[in-house]
């Protein structure tokens, strides 16, 4: 397996461009090092690796970072107390987004690493796509926000949603949706990676409450996941809404 990026904390080579995110990878498991630098390499990222705590402060001191994939299990600071120290300072690293991929995934791993400051959170082993996702969607989020308004289109996986004619497509193919789909599909877009709220997306008129919403989002989900029951795009945000995670 090719490593673009490298244990030795060399940023990584070949296509990325000159622009481009750049990612700090810390996991103590070198083949895993490899494995993410290549992913993400290949979606087009600038990727630094670090084998520790230590090893990745010394690397955020010298480099500008616009993102942290965190493993938490490591010999000496694990990631826990790393991101907590990381939040609690006073300089601009307290503000780099940090997403948290580990082993670790039972729900009180992921309600103290989300209190640590984390942005987001994903256990071992995951799908290469759902990383990638998670990444831009918390990318997107950081960046300033433009004042031109909602994209004119969107791209989830195989399909592209065009807000203004409320079209779905699946490649080349047109996916049917009815009027109360393609207006939440439509507020899911245009606060693409945002938590929109179940009141929100229930909208007004006789039909509209909570308990219509999950339905209707079950029935998008059957139309645009290939696993409605786990799905990568239409995703639950628990007790509060649901969020759109669409491709950078």
């Amino acid at each position: 397996m090719s490593q673009h990026g490298s244990s030795d904390g060399c940023p990584a080579a070949g296509a990325p461009a000159d622009n481009a995110a750049h990612l700090l990878i810390v996991d103590d498991d070198r083949r895993i090092r490899a494995l993410l630098s290549r992913v993400l390499s290949e979606e087009g990222y600038r990727v630094t690796t670090a084998a520790d705590a230590a090893e990745a402060m010394a690397r955020l001191k010298s480099l500008s970072f616009d993102l942290i994939v965190l493993d938490v299990m490591m010999p000496g600071e694990d990631g826990f107390s790393f991101a907590t120290r990381l939040r609690a300072g006073a300089s601009e690293l307290a503000q780099v987004p940090i997403l948290m991929l580990t082993a670790r995934s039972e729900a009180d791993d992921r309600v103290r690493g989300l209190e640590t400051g984390a942005d987001d959170y994903l256990g071992k082993p995951c799908e290469p796509r759902e990383l990638a996702l998670r990444i831009a969607s918390i990318l997107r989020r950081a960046a300033p926000r433009a004042i031109a308004g909602p994209p004119a289109s969107v791209r989830f996986g195989d399909f592209s949603f065009d807000l203004g004619r409320g079209e779905l497509r699946q490649r080349d193919e047109v996916v049917r949706l009815t009027d109360r789909e393609r207006e939440m599909l439509r507020l899911l877009a245009e606060n693409a990676g945002e938590t929109v709220a179940r009141e929100t997306l229930a909208g007004s008129g006789v039909a509209a409450n909570e308990r219509t919403v999950d339905v209707q989002v079950n029935r998008l989900r059957r139309k645009i996941e290939r696993d409605p029951a786990n799905p990568l795009h239409l995703q639950t945000s628990r007790g509060a809404g649901y969020r759109l995670l669409v491709d950078r």
